[in-house]
């Protein structure tokens, strides 16, 4: 896909907000910039794909704000050779960027539609080591342990049996809060059996929900 001059423009202004706050390695502005943000969210959408505020999608989901994208994929360290687990596939762009800095990322979401959706993207762009399911974020991945989990809804409580499923020294990034107010966007390291947190940033976000929906 070739990119337009309004995506370049908002692309830059992105890089710039990014470097201010001392966020963004080359490696990842480049699989972000590899992977354009308007062939993930609806045309009537197109002119916020770079910017700071949350875009509708298919579903009443969402796509989270670029600048917050960011922040999350930098917290995760990704590298190559390194599995992810990612909970809320949404419009499978994060997926699609991970996938250039990992070796394998297997994302979940619970709506059909978005799945599919998703998996028609990165065929698209020629992604081959994503794997798109239509699964329940709270049962735990079928293939895990994982080198990395990222979650894209809410846990009103730390979730500390996610433990389980990372690897000594994994990360997990996802927002901790009440499902109706502010959230805390929290890094988790797995040491031993236990987390060491840090805090990324406030968020809000819808709570993780179990369960699958059976007509999306």
């Amino acid at each position: 896909m070739t990119a337009t001059d309004d995506e370049r423009e908002g692309f830059a202004a992105f890089m710039l907000r990014c470097r201010a706050r001392g966020i963004g390695s080359n490696a990842l502005f480049a699989a972000m910039e590899a992977t354009p943000r308007s062939g993930f969210v609806p045309a009537e959408w197109r002119k916020w794909a770079w910017s700071q505020r949350t875009v509708p999608i298919e579903c009443g989901e969402t796509l989270e704000g670029c600048d917050l994208q960011a922040t999350v994929i930098e917290a995760l360290e990704l590298k190559p050779g390194l599995r992810v687990w990612e909970i809320g596939t949404g419009s499978g762009y994060t997926a699609a960027v991970m996938a250039r800095l990992a070796e394998r990322v297997v994302t979940i979401d619970r709506y059909r539609t978005l799945v599919e959706q998703a998996q028609l993207r990165h065929e698209g762009f020629g992604l081959e080591n994503i794997v798109a399911r239509q699964a329940d974020g709270l049962e735990g991945p079928a293939d895990g342990p994982f080198d990395r989990i990222v979650v894209w809804a809410a846990f009103e409580e730390p979730p500390r049996h996610f433990v389980d499923y990372l690897v000594s020294g994994g990360i997990m990034v996802a927002p901790v809060g009440p499902a109706e107010d502010v959230q805390t966007m929290t890094k988790f390291v797995k040491v031993g059996s236990r987390f060491e947190r840090t805090v990324l940033e406030p968020v809000r976000l819808q709570p993780l929900t179990r369960g699958v929906a059976l007509a999306l």
